[in-house]
């Protein structure tokens, strides 16, 4: 049995691989160098791009030094779930979301936006740039130069970003066609947009120890025993670039 989804998920996997090497690796070395100054690294997403901050965050076998942005508004435990788009295009909102974390010059903000055309995410990385901090972003950049800005600057997010991760999905992110109705299903970016992170997690982890550092800010299981009291010995020795409650 071939399967519509998996295949094209496999296609994308070998474009990114071919074509974001180069992209992926400035990205491995500025997480790098960052874990290794002790600077702070944020991700932010709104609604459904939100969830690579989720999967960045407090996860076994993930960076400890990642706090992830919060803004409920757009969760999508929201309700009405509708109100997430709102307040995505709401300018300001994003301005205002920043402001509730200490980001600094030389600290990392990883910022995922398929389209990268609403203000929330747009105002995250502009306000990030403008404090010094460096940032990543994760887009489709045909899509994203294929739609206009719903900011005010007229810019979409990728053009404040240092980094740019491209997913290479389809215009709309569905990528299966539903059969004699021009629609399509099956969204490609959560993804791809996890497997481009957690291949960078991955090297940045290993890069660490090439750097000389004995025990990477890896998170341990919890449920695997003595995970508990590892994660805390790692936490005491990277708590000053961490920003959310342990």
């Amino acid at each position: 049995m071939s399967y519509s989804y998996i295949n094209r998920i496999r296609e994308l996997i070998d474009i990114v691989e071919k074509k974001e090497t180069s992209n992926i690796e400035k990205a491995i070395d500025l997480l790098t160098e960052a874990i290794l100054n002790k600077r702070s690294i944020y991700i932010f997403g709104a609604s459904h791009a939100g969830i690579l901050a989720e999967e960045s965050f407090y996860r076994a076998g993930g960076l400890m030094p990642i706090t992830p942005i919060w803004a409920h508004e757009v969760l999508v435990s929201k309700e009405p779930i509708t109100s997430t788009s709102r307040m995505e295009r709401l300018v300001g909102y994003g301005t205002s979301i920043m402001k509730n974390y200490p980001i600094e010059k030389d600290d990392v903000l990883i910022v995922h936006s398929v389209s990268g055309r609403n203000p929330v995410t747009i105002e995250c990385a502009m306000y990030a740039r403008e404090k010094g901090a460096k940032v990543i972003g994760v887009t489709n950049l045909e899509y994203s130069k294929n739609v206009s800005s719903r900011h005010p600057s007229g810019k979409n997010m990728y053009e404040f970003c240092d980094i740019v991760l491209d997913n290479h999905g389809d215009i709309g992110d569905a990528c299966v066609e539903i059969k004699g109705t021009g629609e399509k299903t099956g969204p490609t970016s959560t993804v791809i947009g996890s497997l481009i992170l957690n291949t960078i997690y991955s090297e940045v982890a290993n890069r660490l120890v090439d750097k000389g550092v004995d025990i990477p800010p890896v998170f341990y299981s919890a449920n695997i025993d003595g995970g508990d009291e590892k994660n805390l010995k790692l936490y005491e020795m990277y708590k000053d670039s961490i920003h959310y409650r342990f």
